[in-house]
Order: C-alpha cells, then sequence, then structure tokens
C-alpha cells in the first residue's frame, strides 16, 4: 500500500497500476504512463534521425535474406 501523500504527490490514483524497480539500493515507484515515457526518451536518444525505425527493421529483415 502506497500512502496517500506519497500517492498525490507522484499522481498516482487509488487502485492504478505502477512499476516497481530497485535503483542504487533504492525502490522506484513510477508509473505505466511515466515508465513508457522514459522508454521513449531513451529511444529518441539512441535513434540517428527522423526515418522509421520500422522501415529500418523491414531493410535489415531483407538484407538478412538477401544473404541466405
Amino acid at each position: 500500500m502506497i500512502p496517500a501523500e506519497i500517492r498525490k504527490t507522484l499522481g498516482i490514483e487509488i487502485g492504478q497500476d505502477v512499476n516497481l524497480s530497485v535503483e542504487n539500493d533504492s525502490l522506484k515507484i513510477s508509473t505505466s504512463i511515466s515508465a513508457l515515457e522514459e522508454l521513449q526518451r531513451m529511444a529518441r536518444s539512441v535513434k540517428k534521425d527522423n526515418t522509421s525505425v520500422i522501415d529500418e527493421f523491414i531493410a535489415e529483415r531483407r538484407r538478412e535474406a538477401e544473404n541466405e
């Protein structure tokens, strides 16, 4: 159970799913939305340009198929 004051601070509604993780001997609580936003930020930081990840994936698979 997460205390009401912490839920309010984090914007967590009663019954809402949260993600728990351990980082540097600390427990991190995040909402699914904030976890998704963090993953999107991470993905953008490694993406080279504005090309479609799906198009890159399909092109890679086609190259692999040609080499078989």
